[in-house]
């Protein structure tokens, strides 16, 4: 047998290659595992991988060099010059900024000997609280350290605050920030009202001493000004149902504090030896030293400027005048480029739903049931409050009641979670939503069950169209339907803003989300038939001869019409009339979105189909054309000229990409939408039919995309024009100039696509379509523009636009 099994063996691989050198390892090998192997049950992983880092100083906290000791020698108690004092709480600044950018605590505010000294141990009151816990010694200490020291205290209070309020919030724990505090309590048993006294205390010594020069000294002050004014903004933020205007005021001044602080900052001086690594040491943590981690005075500027008016501007939220409107504040507010910083986020997070209170002021409820009468009931029965006394089971009122309560019991959590998923870092925003469209499809056929019960106990009709179908008004799932779809655009557009797609996917993803606003247009527009007729019978009329919009190219839209009250009362009327207020805004802005998305669609598709779309991985200069997927092997069209490549089949990738196809990346680029029962998913088939359009020519398809970009260019002017009332972004003057910034980006993104495809048409026509050189698209003949025109994809920096991408077309000299 042994013969047999060594007459099996496949021959030694061929190892015979300049700088290899084999060696038969065989015989060592076997006699080394016929050796017993010994293993203690106690030494653990853990201990083994420990092993291997004592001694490595990358690793081992513990490691010292020859001479080093643990314990750094700097005496914190030493006398300090001013200046000296203004460069260790400038730097102090810095490290406060890089925790708030999301590095931890043991990298920044905890490597500095000062912070250390006040925290260990831990001082159990403010007295405590100090460089040296000797009493003899504390009142020998310099006098300049009590600036610092308040100084200090004011800082770890603050970070206190701050840490508090983002683990209160959902955040994502070292995606957005780190809250372990390795053990040290950021004086969280001190009371902040000692901490504000020593603070001005300190103001007020500072003006006392005759001998530090006044510029200096003026620095300083501002500087434990910061201080105060950070914590009272913190405050006065807890107070539910304060002014927002009295709210404004510290951040105001932190704003107007720190423009005068960036132009001081000259006159410190750095003490880097107050700062340590070995700091690290003795934090309850189990990470390798680090090092310290401290952005430039510029940029701690910079971020601070941005993150106090960030926190000014979300005070307005306070400002309530509808849900809708209140959806847009956060919207806006989170899209701004960059992103306001974590705190800011949290913090709008606790002003909108603290203590299950929304704003501090109103309950869920109200807001759901706000919203509601907005997008699909206005001055309906199913939101009496009267009916909710009805304690007769068999009364229809009783039974009305008795199923809302069901549905908002059943809403209210996803309905307030699509406000928190909007409250976190782009790329989270996006995957959360691919989460929540699951939960919101599972509660449309739910709330559909409600809203047949309800038809029964209101006696609904439904409605008979022309063609003889019969509709239902089934609000309750229409409600939850448009709010579903509006996250799969959303979806779409952040993998736009985020860069998730490749080059040759565009045309596919506009086609995708022209396809959902398509969807959201009509589902509008039946939700407006039902609120028209409960308008008209409940005694309105509308005045048909006064067109209120312009119209929008080839889109279908409402052009409007003025109302008049009837027979209804105000309340009433003001009801119906803010609900067709936001259908037609609604509408307008969908049939933007889709006539925008298709021209692109279009544009992108024409592009492909010339060779002249950069792909990923290969170079766009001219005259270099990617291998394309056909029947020709890639070395010889590699070869090829690009004038004599083959061109792709109809409906096929332009590029193969090793290990997958074109089904298969469809597959996985639409699997969050996949298991969606209404919109359906497109088959492949026909998502490759409507993205290629092989039965066009370019020159139509061209023609039609520039169509479609007129109009949207329209549309995009109009909603540019409306008021804040109009939008539904009335939530301050930075709601609505936020919302009219955004519309008036698209507009220029889509003016910048119209000249984009008069310059393709332009070079097409220049070129004469046809000739020996040119490359074939089923029967069509095009030219071969690969030398004269060249197309750059512009980085998410240099877009007008962030979810609209319009490729830049450059002749070639």
């Amino acid at each position: 047998m042994e013969n047999l099994y060594e007459q099996q063996q496949p021959p030694p691989p061929n190892l015979s290659h300049p700088g290899i050198m084999a060696v038969d390892i065989t015989a060592q090998f076997a006699h080394a595992v016929k050796r017993d192997l010994i293993k203690d049950e106690h030494f653990t992983l853990f201990e083994s991988v420990s092993a291997l880092e004592i001694g490595d100083p990358k690793m081992d906290s513990g490691f010292l060099h020859e001479g080093e000791s643990l314990d750094e020698d700097y005496d914190v108690l030493q006398e300090l010059l001013p200046e000296e004092i203004l460069g260790i709480i400038d730097q102090l600044l810095c490290l406060e900024m890089a925790w708030h950018l999301g590095y931890p605590l043991s990298q920044t505010l905890l490597t500095n000997l000062y912070v250390e000294a006040l925290m260990v141990p831990m001082p159990e009151n403010i007295c405590q609280a100090d460089f040296t816990r000797d009493p003899v010694l504390r009142d020998r200490q310099p006098r300049m350290l009590s600036i610092l020291r308040a100084y200090c205290l004011g800082l770890l209070k603050s970070c206190y605050f701050v840490n508090e309020t983002v683990k209160d919030e959902l955040y994502y724990e070292e995606e957005d920030f780190v809250t372990t505090t390795y053990d040290r309590n950021l004086l969280s048993n001190i009371p902040v009202e000692p901490i504000n006294d020593l603070l001005l205390a300190a103001r007020a010594d500072l003006r006392a001493f005759n001998d530090i020069p006044k510029d200096v000294s003026a620095a300083l002050d501002l500087r434990l000004e910061l201080r105060i004014a950070f914590l009272r903004a913190i405050e006065l933020i807890s107070i539910r149902g304060a002014n927002p205007e009295s709210l404004k005021m510290p951040w105001i001044q932190m704003k107007g504090l720190m423009e005068h602080i960036s132009k001081q900052h000259s006159l410190a001086k750095s003490v880097p030896e107050s700062f340590s690594t070995k700091l690290q040491r003795r934090l309850a943590s189990t990470m390798p030293p680090r090092p310290i981690v401290q952005p430039s005075f510029d940029e701690t500027f910079d971020h601070f400027k941005r993150m106090f008016q960030d926190g000014l501007d979300i005070i307005d939220v306070l400002k309530y005048s509808d849900p809708q409107s209140l959806m847009n504040f956060v919207l806006t507010l989170q899209a701004r480029k960059p992103q306001p910083h974590i705190y800011i986020r949290t913090l709008l997070q606790n002003l909108l739903f603290h203590e299950m209170r929304v704003l501090g002021s109103y309950s869920i409820r109200q807001i759901i049931d706000h919203d509601l009468s907005i997008l699909v009931l206005p001055n309906s029965k199913q939101l009496d409050r009267a009916y909710d006394e009805i304690e007769v089971t068999s009364d229809p009122r009783h039974q009305i009641a008795a199923q809302m309560e069901v549905f908002r019991q059943r809403v209210a959590e996803p309905y307030l979670d699509v406000f928190r998923i909007l409250c976190q870092n782009r790329c989270r925003v996006r995957r959360t939503l691919c989460h929540s469209i699951q939960e919101w499809d599972m509660l449309q056929v739910d709330v559909e069950g409600i809203d047949q019960l309800l038809q029964i106990a209101l006696e609904d009709k439904p409605l008979v169209m022309e063609s003889g179908s019969v509709l239902y008004s089934l609000p309750l799932s229409s409600w939850s339907f448009l709010y579903k779809l509006r996250q799969m655009e959303w979806i779409v557009q952040l993998g736009f803003e985020l860069d998730v797609y490749q080059s040759d996917e565009l045309a596919g993803m506009y086609w995708y989300l022209n396809y959902l606003a398509k969807e959201r247009q009509h589902h509008v527009e039946r939700i407006r038939t039902f609120v028209d007729r409960a308008f008209f019978e409940g005694g309105g009329v509308k005045d048909f001869n006064r067109i209120q919009d312009p119209p929008l190219g080839s889109a279908a839209h409402d052009q409007g019409s003025e109302l008049k009250p009837g027979k209804l009362s105000a309340a009433k009327f003001l009801e119906f009339k803010c609900s067709l207020d936001f259908m037609r805004v609604t509408t307008l802005d969908a049939a933007c979105t889709w006539e925008f998305a298709d021209g692109l669609c279009c544009l992108y598709g024409v592009l492909a189909r010339l060779n002249l779309l950069p792909l990923p991985g290969f170079s766009s200069t001219p005259g270099t054309a990617p291998p394309t997927s056909t029947s020709t092997s890639e070395p010889e069209q590699a070869g090829r000229p690009p004038s004599q490549q083959a061109a792709p089949a109809a409906g096929s990738s332009r590029y193969q990409r090793p290990y997958s196809d074109d089904a298969h990346r469809y597959e996985i680029r639409m699997k969050p939408f996949a298991s969606i029962g209404h919109p359906r998913l497109p088959t492949f088939e026909e998502f490759q039919r409507a993205t290629t359009q092989p039965d066009e020519d370019a020159y139509r398809v061209l023609h039609y995309a520039e169509t479609a970009i007129s109009g949207a260019r329209k549309g995009f002017e109009a909603l540019s024009k409306m008021s804040d009332v109009q939008s539904f972004s009335a939530g301050g003057e930075g709601c609505h100039a936020r919302w009219t910034s955004n519309a008036k980006a698209c507009l220029r993104a889509a003016i910048a696509a119209g000249v984009a495809v008069g310059v393709l048409r332009k070079a097409l026509d220049s070129a004469g379509g046809g000739g020996g050189g040119g490359s074939k698209v089923g029967k069509e003949v095009l030219p071969d523009l690969t030398r004269t025109l060249r197309v750059e994809l512009p980085p998410p920096e240099k877009r007008y636009h962030d979810w609209w991408i319009v490729p830049k077309l450059m002749s070639i000299a």
